[in-house]
């Protein structure tokens, strides 16, 4: 099992940035693809972005590409998203997730991963 605990969340202006964290527990973390989701008010929880147990592979949701990127550093078992450019419709919660797959494969849809963070709001203004 992993747990995970998201930080960064806060409330930024529109352009500005945020960098979010993903820290998990457990000594297996290289051995989990791990994921980003958000879920706005109203609205039903979306991929942002995903990268493979290595690292090799990311893939992102069409809104934020070239915007926000998803690394992961496995000595800190942590997994980042770096958001710039920020939008009012960037809002929402935002999700860390992770799926126990040792595999060079990133996963970008809810029922696929098993653990799930808290989640942690994100704000922007406009």
């Amino acid at each position: 099992q992993v747990q995970l605990v998201e930080s960064g969340g806060g409330l930024v202006q529109a352009g500005g940035s945020l960098r979010l964290s993903c820290a998990a527990s457990g000594r297996t973390f290289s051995s989990y693809v791990m994921g980003w989701f958000r879920q706005a008010p109203g609205k039903e929880r979306e991929f942002v972005a995903a990268i493979s147990w290595r690292g090799s592979s990311t893939d992102y949701a069409d809104s934020v590409k070239g915007r926000f990127t998803i690394s992961r550093d496995n000595t800190k078992n942590t997994v980042d998203l770096q958001m710039n450019s920020l939008k009012p419709e960037d809002t929402a919660v935002y999700y860390c997730a992770a799926k126990f797959l040792s595999r060079a494969v990133v996963l970008s849809t809810l029922r696929e991963y098993d653990y799930w963070g808290q989640g942690t709001q994100v704000t922007v203004s406009s």
